[in-house]
């Protein structure tokens, strides 16, 4: 008989528990304690502290119940960004997670949330949509077996989450194509991946990126991006191993920052806002100065 353990399963913004239960249903054996919280529907558009909060207090009380079950975790969009937080708050949790999926979460932050708070003033819940939660995850990942599993309806988004802010250092990453981001809470190739990857099956190598990459990301204000317009962009400075940095600049003055590898293949696609322009040019200049070239 297999071993019982919890699935604690997180649905995220604006919607209830209803997918996210028949999502674990679907993956759980007969022995898996299900723990599906319902987070008020209203107060998902608010802030993210009190979910958090609220999370975090019914893991502990199932835990405290349960002191000797294994957990698995399984977090949609904005719920695997919460699953995030409980955890960076609870290592002491950490030994008893055997597994940790994020299903569409914008790990790296979302572009909707910095498109609706720009100014980063703290607007709602789109000034935590809007956080790089990458270290945090990174981290995370580094002790705990976690999967990202993105969706692509365009070419680079599941038409809400840009695949790119998806992606967790040190973890494992499926993109599945044709799958919008709501769609994802439930879909029978979802619950192939995850279960294959509980099943001990390597759907990727941990998840490396490359240097430039980073340097890119702590630009004040880049944000993770649509790849799209990568066509439309021409080379800015290119290093001594082929990678060049190439930029676009929008009709609305917006600047687009990608990374190409010497094959012409995009590794990183961002933007930064109006307020952080000057950043850009001046951690653009930096770069070119420094002469960071990291073969592939």
């Amino acid at each position: 008989m297999a071993q019982p353990y919890i699935l604690f399963a997180q649905h995220g913004w604006a919607d209830s528990n209803q997918a996210m239960q028949a999502l674990a249903q679907a993956l759980a054996a007969e022995e898996a304690q299900i723990v599906a919280p319902c987070l008020n529907y209203a107060m998902t558009w608010l802030r993210i502290a009190p979910l958090i909060d609220a999370v975090d207090a019914v893991a502990t009380a199932t835990l405290a119940e349960q002191p000797r079950l294994p957990v698995r975790i399984v977090g949609h969009s904005m719920g695997g960004l919460i699953w995030l937080e409980v955890l960076n708050r609870h290592p002491e949790w950490w030994p008893r997670v055997e597994s940790l999926v994020l299903v569409g979460s914008p790990v790296g932050g979302a572009d909707l949330g910095r498109i609706l708070d720009p100014l980063q003033v703290g607007l709602g819940i789109a000034a935590d949509l809007g956080r790089d939660r990458r270290p945090m995850a990174s981290r995370i990942a580094a002790a705990i077996a976690t999967l990202s599993i993105a969706g692509d309806i365009d070419g680079g988004s599941d038409g809400t989450v840009p695949v790119e802010s998806t992606r967790v250092p040190n973890g494992q990453f499926v993109c599945l194509g044709g799958i919008a981001h709501a769609a994802l809470r439930c879909h029978p190739r979802v619950v192939e991946q995850i279960q294959q990857f509980w099943g001990g099956s390597s759907l990727s190598g941990p998840l490396l990126l490359h240097p430039l990459v980073d340097r890119l990301r702590q630009i004040p204000g880049m944000t993770d991006a649509h790849q799209r317009d990568f066509a439309r962009a021409t080379p800015w400075h290119t290093f001594a191993d082929g990678t060049s940095i190439r930029l676009w600049r929008n009709p609305m003055g917006i600047y687009h920052v990608f990374l190409a590898s010497a094959q012409e293949v995009c590794l990183y696609s961002g933007y930064v806002g109006w307020l952080h322009t000057g950043d850009m040019w001046r951690g653009l200049g930096n770069l070119r100065t420094e002469g960071e070239a990291v073969p592939d």
